[in-house]
């Protein structure tokens, strides 16, 4: 799939009756930011919320605390239980979400800097899909924020 721009995903999500949301943490806002930049994102933008902390992940999100010990906030589980979260929470039809190590820097397990993992959630099930972005912090975030609106919108259009 080429890249797909925010305002193509609000077009999709429009066309088709449906609405999303997201989970963030590496992007800061910066999906949701890119959405609400395009007119009418309302009529199918629930919201985003920001869980950059592990507590706020747990207390926000409902990302079982023993994901968090296991596994880390920069894994597969952490990723799924955050889109379940922002699904739940909004009442969205698709719900995406984004943790990772944007850098400068290696996560403090030795995982490489530009590991993401983008977690999905709808009604047609849950998972995550874990990428190796490069580049500055700024290229890392900006390249998880557009695979987010292509992963959002390869979701969509299969409901």
């Amino acid at each position: 799939m080429s890249s797909v721009k925010a305002a193509e995903l609000i077009d999709l999500l429009r066309s088709k009756g449906l609405k999303c949301s997201f989970a963030e943490s590496l992007t800061g806002g910066m999906i949701a930011s890119g959405v609400v930049d395009v007119p009418g994102a309302s009529d199918v933008f629930e919201g985003s919320i920001v869980s950059y902390s592990d507590e706020f992940k747990i207390n926000v999100l409902g990302v079982p605390s023993e994901v968090i010990k296991t596994k880390t906030a920069v894994s597969y589980d952490c990723a799924v239980n955050m889109a379940l979260g922002a699904l739940r929470l909004s009442g969205a039809d698709v719900a995406i979400s984004v943790t990772g190590y944007a850098g400068p820097g290696d996560g403090f397990d030795g995982t490489p800097c530009g590991t993401v993992y983008v977690g999905y959630a709808d009604k047609n099930g849950s998972g995550a899909i874990a990428k190796l972005f490069t580049g500055s912090r700024d290229n890392i975030r900006t390249s998880t924020r557009d695979f987010a609106y292509e992963l959002a919108y390869g979701r969509a259009s299969e409901l």
